[in-house]
């Protein structure tokens, strides 16, 4: 991605080093000199995009895979677990190990998902490849300018007998 350059012009850039000093004006430069790089650009749209493909994963998984898990478990809802455990004060306190129970499947449940996505994405673009290298290979060679000069200069010499 091209860097991309501010438009200014050169009263609103003297007017901003007068304002702010010659301190703030070296930071906005470095700031906008940093943020217009295509690394970072590109960073964000990174960010964005995984974020909705987490929504699309974790979707998937409570909504698809796990009532499916639940049916083939019985019907079993980890989340409910609980044991109670009563305190020296005679208090119960409940620990509900089967949050985490239900987050670590949902943690495999995902990457398995993820996995088998990229997979496939994989798959394909392999094929991709294999086909654009078969018709690569199948198209016929380019002789090179060496060549070509070599067999000019062997007809002029035929031609010159």
């Amino acid at each position: 991605m091209p860097d991309r350059k501010v438009r200014e012009t050169p009263e609103v850039l003297e007017k901003l080093q007068k304002k702010t000093g010659k301190v703030a004006y070296s930071m906005w430069k470095d700031f906008k000199a940093f943020i217009s790089k295509g690394n970072v650009m590109d960073m964000a749209v990174g960010v964005i995009i995984a974020t909705a493909f987490g929504k699309i994963t974790s979707t998937l998984v409570a909504n698809v895979i796990m009532p499916l898990v639940g049916l083939l478990l019985g019907g079993i809802d980890f989340s409910t677990l609980t044991a109670t455990f009563i305190g020296l004060n005679g208090q119960e306190v409940p620990m509900q190990y089967g949050l985490f129970i239900q987050a670590v499947v949902d943690f495999f449940l995902i990457a398995l998902t993820i996995f088998l996505v990229m997979r496939v994405l994989t798959i394909r673009r392999r094929r991709a490849e294999a086909e654009a290298a078969a018709k690569k290979a199948a198209e016929p060679k380019k002789p090179t300018t060496e060549e070509l000069l070599t067999e000019i200069r062997d007809l002029l010499k035929e031609q010159n007998k």
